[in-house]
């Protein structure tokens, strides 16, 4: 067979719009698939802590007074001893079983301590009620001392309380928004002693991964010595990483701590999928990669419903007898009576299988897309993601929560 190119020009203006719809081809198809690179890139800053660097908890308990008689009642003890030793501090003797005060509140205050905490500095602290006291609103916390898990007072906290809420009204005729049992104090508490930790002293710097992982603890100590151009940091295990502060060569730890925290490195997300089974959701990371699987899934519904009717019982020859002997042929309560009859009707509903086909390194945005194509919903997700996982198809960690 043989073709004829009559028009050269046209032949030409042809072979070029082929030739650019070919080379445009690869391009179109690298912009719709997915990306197959998962790593993504962070500062150490973000994915580390510094051993010892740490905030540390504080406790205290204390009274709240001020209240428009929405404080506790007399049947909490502790409240009116508290009140009572509170006042014997101040020079007043007074009996606790004799105190009837509706103004006053049991409270415990809490409070976070950060690092490098210096006495004089400003906490913010949470007030929360102990006894049953029905409102905290309009109180002022008396000076309460604040406790560490050594029990030494590391602050005292004193201040007027700041409430998100509200409650008025008294029994069924009550409203309440919020929790007004629970106040802030902003920069309520006063640090009194010095918590802060001395850097120099430090002869390795500890960096601590969030997520523990051999592969990102190995990249975030060879980012460190490529930074320093020397072998000055090791990954002990899968969560921590040592740098030798003597080697580092620096002027001082918060510098080298400083520059460390500045470097980025590319950090490998892990396949996980989370699944909360009492709400229904599913978090999937972009990585979650899948092995050819397919899916069927249906949908069957029974439903049973009760009807009751009305119906005539049939006539009682006992009944009959009895009423012609004492009222005649014709006697009242001879006649059937009517009765309710239960009818019972049950209905099955079927609809048809939708099925669902993934191949080999399918992703997550495929996933979905299958699912949401069959009209799946968030808790057959759930058991469809489960019977993967069993067969083998999900090359990813599972989490059911």
């Amino acid at each position: 067979m043989k073709l004829e190119m009559k028009n050269p020009i046209a032949s030409l203006q042809m072979l070029a719009c082929c030739s650019l719809a070919l080379a445009a081809l690869p391009s179109a198809f690298g912009s719709s698939a997915p990306s197959s690179d998962a790593n993504r890139e962070v500062a150490i800053r973000d994915i580390t802590t510094i051993e010892g660097v740490r905030d540390n908890m504080l406790v205290g308990y204390g009274l709240v007074v001020g209240l428009h008689g929405t404080g506790d009642t007399q049947q909490t003890i502790f409240t009116v001893q508290t009140l009572a030793n509170a006042m014997q501090k101040m020079g007043v003797l007074i009996s606790p079983s004799a105190a009837v005060v509706k103004n006053v509140a049991a409270v415990f205050v809490t409070a976070s301590l950060p690092p490098f905490a210096r006495p004089g500095a400003k906490l913010d602290v949470t007030v929360a009620s102990v006894g049953d006291a029905h409102s905290l609103e309009g109180g002022v916390l008396l000076m309460s001392a604040l406790r560490g898990p050594d029990g030494q007072v590391y602050a005292e906290a004193q201040g007027a309380l700041l409430l998100g809420g509200y409650s008025a009204g008294s029994g069924t005729n009550r409203k309440e928004v919020n929790a007004s049992n629970v106040g802030t104090i902003p920069d309520g508490a006063i640090i009194e002693r010095d918590t802060a930790v001395d850097l120099s002293g430090f002869k390795t710097v500890s960096l601590l991964l969030h997520n523990p992982d051999f592969s990102t603890a190995t990249a975030v100590a060879d980012a460190v010595n490529l930074e320093f151009h020397k072998t000055v940091a090791s990954a002990l295990d899968s969560r921590r990483v040592d740098i030798n502060v003597a080697g580092a060569s620096e002027h001082s730890v918060p510098q080298l701590i400083a520059r460390v925290q500045n470097l980025v490195l590319k950090v490998h997300t892990p396949a996980k999928i989370v699944i909360n089974e009492r709400t229904g959701t599913i978090v999937m990371g972009g990585s979650v990669k899948l092995s050819p699987v397919s899916v069927i899934h249906g949908s069957l519904s029974i439903q049973v419903e009760t009807a009751y009717a009305v119906a005539e019982a049939p006539p009682n020859p006992t009944a009959m007898e009895y009423g012609r002997g004492r009222r005649g042929e014709q006697g009242q309560g001879s006649g059937p009576q009517p009765v309710l009859v239960p009818e019972t009707n049950v209905s099955a509903n079927e609809g048809p299988a939708q099925s669902m086909k993934l191949d080999e390194g399918a992703n997550v945005d495929e996933l979905v897309s299958g699912l949401h194509a069959i009209g799946t919903t968030a808790h057959d997700v759930v058991a469809i993601l489960e019977a993967i996982k069993a067969e083998g198809g999900l090359q990813a960690e599972l989490e059911v929560q």
